[in-house]
Order: C-alpha cells, then structure tokens, then sequence
C-alpha cells in the first residue's frame, strides 16, 4: 500500500483579506469615533496601508481590521502591522500579509514531526511547503493535532490529504 500524505502550507486567501478590508473602511465611514479624523484603508499588493490624522485612530483601525480578519477565520499570524509612523499631518501603519514557509521554518516543522510524532513518518521541505508522509494515516491526523496545538509564529493549514 502507497503511504498517505498531506503538505502544510501558509496561504491566505486573498479575497477575505478583501472583504476584512471592505467591511473595515466601511465601518470606518459609519463609526461615530472615526468621523473627521480621516481614517482610511487600502490594500496594495501585499501590503495594507491605514492612515488617520491622530495615533490612537490609527491603532483603532488597526483592531477593527484586526476583529474583521477574526471574523472571517483568517489568522492573525498571517498580518505583520508595523509601528504608526507620522507622515506629514497624519499617522501611518503599514501591514504586511505573509504567505508561504521560509526554509528555516519548514526546518523547525520537520524538527518538531521528528523529535515528537510517531516513528515511520516523513517531512520534506517541497519549496515552501512541507509535505509529510506515513503509511498509516492515524500517524498523520496525529500530527495535525501536534502542530495545532504548538504555538507557531506562522499561519499553517493541510492540504492535499491523500
């Protein structure tokens, strides 16, 4: 019999991070709080860009979009919000969206499958991904469990299950 596998991943599905970004610029426009202070938000290829002519609008920005990203069941490991910065008159935030595992990352993955999973499996580093191996499959549903419950600073998901 041919050995199950899956590949854990760190994609983020872009167009909930659209629609996180819509529902925050509109609450933005209707909030009581956010009017004449100049708040806005806009995506720009990987990167959010909030701004607001004062620091505390621009950190209740940052939590509104924070709470929509929640709500649409994206991690907030995926989202990397810088300092505000002042920039003329108004305070700026820059967020990034991370996507895909680094090398170093996949390494500590495959580190924590080896040291702590059931023997027989197998993790390797496909480009940004790591696809894991066993013959049995309960050995794999046990490895989902075991990353799930480790406090990674990334976003992860299994795909591909075979």
């Amino acid at each position: 019999m041919a050995d199950s596998s899956f590949d854990i991943v760190s994609k983020v599905e872009w167009q909930e991070v659209d629609n996180a970004i819509n529902q925050t610029a509109r609450e933005i426009a209707t909030r009581f709080d956010f009017k004449n202070v100049g708040g806005e938000i806009k995506r720009s290829g990987e990167k959010i860009e909030m701004k607001a002519n004062g620091e505390e609008r621009v950190k209740a920005i940052l939590d509104v979009l924070k709470d929509k990203f929640i709500k649409r069941g994206l991690s907030l490991k995926a989202m990397e919000a810088g300092e505000p910065l002042l920039s003329g008159k108004e305070y700026k935030i820059s967020a990034d969206i991370k996507e895909g595992i680094t090398q170093d990352d996949a390494k500590k993955v495959a580190k924590i499958i080896r040291d702590e999973g059931p023997k027989g499996v197998k993790a390797q580093v496909q480009g940004d991904e790591l696809r894991v191996s066993s013959k049995s499959r309960d050995d794999l549903q046990t490895i989902q469990a075991l990353l799930k419950g480790k406090d990674l600073e990334f976003a992860i998901q299994f795909v591909n299950y075979r």
